[in-house]
């Protein structure tokens, strides 16, 4: 069993997922520790099967299951991979991972990989989806669940980072080819980031990633996020959805990439910016 990493996956009702993932993790031979949300299909049996340490933990947000995850798990390898469910680890990256040695890494406390999004059985390979580099693997009790997110969720570590261009993860959301839960999900998400953002605008919460348009990944996303905070309400997200299907090509993903970009830079944006609204107004009629 490798002594170098260890992989921590988050579940809830993945049973049409998680036999992929860790069939595409197999062959790693790694500890494999699994923080599941109460799921009430067959998911539960499927991690027994597999061998996997398991732990529940009712599921608030990303970031905190994330965190919850990170401090409860006896995790005792140098380095810890964390997984969505719905992730598949491609052949480029395990051969990444089955050459990976502790030693050509002193230096770095994080690797990003790339990830390819797919949506109804597209790629999404344009409208900034690709590449798409996030921060997966990292020292273990070094790297940590960024709190001050309720939605966006990422992990961060200090000191020096890189980057496996070619390590790439596949994402998709079998359960997203149904309009009915894309919505229903998406629903949920702007209430998380509707109220994240007013706390933003009241100072009450702030970014923990100094915003740098060349800096890291992360560092040129919190550049961006600081820039839509200050752009104005229900224009932002036509702005956005222009950019993303004209100056990065989303166009050229196809009509079902098309309806990707118009529902996740449009229309989620727009819900997001209303319930925005809403939350101002009530709570001034509360301090009325």
């Amino acid at each position: 069993m490798s002594r170098l990493f260890s992989f921590i996956i988050l579940t809830y009702n993945e049973e049409i997922h998680l036999p992929r993932l860790l069939q595409s993790i197999s062959e790693l031979n790694a500890p494999t520790f699994i923080l599941d949300s109460y799921s009430t299909d067959n998911t539960l049996t499927i991690v027994e099967n597999s061998g996997a340490q398991l732990l529940q933990n009712q599921f608030e947000n990303h970031p905190k299951q994330w965190d919850f995850a990170l401090r409860n798990f006896n995790i005792q390898t140098p380095w810890v991979i964390c997984l969505d469910a719905d992730q598949v680890v491609t052949n480029e990256l395990k051969q990444y991972l089955l050459t990976f040695r502790d030693e050509d890494h002193r230096d770095i406390n994080g690797i990003y990989f790339n990830r390819k999004n797919f949506f109804k059985g597209k790629w999404i390979k344009h409208g900034g989806y690709f590449p798409f580099y996030m921060l997966k693997m990292f020292r273990y009790s070094i790297g940590y669940s960024d709190l001050n997110e309720n939605m966006d969720h990422r992990f961060l570590v200090p000191g020096k980072t890189t980057i496996w261009k070619n390590g790439v993860l596949l994402e998709e959301n079998l359960k997203e080819n149904n309009i009915h839960f894309w919505i229903a999900k998406h629903n949920r998400y702007s209430d998380l980031v509707a109220l994240e953002e007013v706390e933003r605008l009241q100072l009450a919460r702030s970014q923990t990633i100094k915003p740098r348009f060349w800096g890291s990944p992360y560092e040129r996303s919190a550049w961006f996020k600081r820039l839509w905070w200050q752009l104005p309400r229900y224009a932002r997200p036509m702005l956005y959805f222009i950019y993303r299907a004209f100056f990065q090509l989303g166009i050229l993903d196809g009509r079902t990439g098309i309806i990707f970009h118009f529902l996740q830079g449009f229309w989620f944006r727009l819900i997001v910016d209303i319930k925005i609204d809403e939350i101002l107004k009530q709570q001034k009629k509360e301090g009325s």
